[in-house]
């Protein structure tokens, strides 16, 4: 929940192939309500599908999550403005779709690397990265652009297609840990840790120690051998 937070606004899925962590919109209307409603209707697409189709199907997974939204505001009007952000990851075999609106974020660390980088594969969607001279504008540099909450303009997500090998380790989360653990920090965890649990729980402890505000939402995956 973070050090101040009186309610947890993250909602997350660790399924057999689909993983999925969200960020109800702190300042708005029911930002917990947002990401569980988006969470619930993601994980409906939990389930084998072909190479091939993966873009295809978690691009449907997003419309379902934003379709859910609209349906929820429609029967309870005092919903309206709830918004939430959403990183998730589709599996088949090697293969991986990652789908992001807003600024969670999906880091990969490749088989090998530990001593090299974790790089961040997902973009914010903040109006800084739109805006020429956005530093300059008051307000504009840390709001969001791009987020679910129900309308259908502006809000699909950006799809990135991975092809993966054993050892490579993979971390979805919230900016309640990538705006408060320093990078190195961050690659460090990811890179040093026996177990997947362990990087969980060292990046969660990382992020209050560095006096993490926000909710913090942390799942990481270990890339093993294929079955035989």
């Amino acid at each position: 929940m973070g050090l101040v937070r009186q309610r947890n606004e993250d909602a997350a899925y660790l399924g057999e192939f689909l993983v999925a962590v969200a960020d109800g919109l702190g300042g708005h209307v029911a930002g917990d309500v947002a990401s569980s409603t988006a969470i619930e209707a993601v994980r409906q697409y939990d389930r084998m599908v072909d190479p091939s189709a993966l873009p295809a199907v978690l691009g449907q997974a997003v419309n379902a999550a934003n379709r859910a939204l609209r349906r929820r505001i429609e029967t309870e009007p005092g919903l309206a403005g709830m918004g939430t952000t959403l990183v998730a990851m589709l599996r088949a075999g090697a293969t991986v779709a990652l789908a992001n609106v807003g600024d969670s974020r999906a880091y990969l660390l490749q088989s090998g690397q530990q001593h090299g980088q974790t790089t961040q594969i997902t973009e914010d969607h903040l109006y800084k990265h739109l805006v020429a001279e956005a530093a300059s504008v008051p307000n504009l540099p840390d709001r969001l652009a791009r987020f679910l909450d129900g309308r259908q303009d502006g809000r699909a997500p950006d799809i990135t297609l991975l092809t993966l090998i054993p050892g490579d380790r993979l971390l979805l989360c919230t900016d309640g840990l990538s705006s408060y653990v320093p990078h190195d920090l961050l690659h460090s965890a990811l890179a040093t840790s026996a177990t997947a649990q362990e990087a969980v729980d060292r990046l969660i402890a990382s992020a209050l120690a560095q006096g993490g505000l926000d909710n913090v939402t942390v799942t990481v995956i270990f890339v093993g051998p294929a079955p035989a």
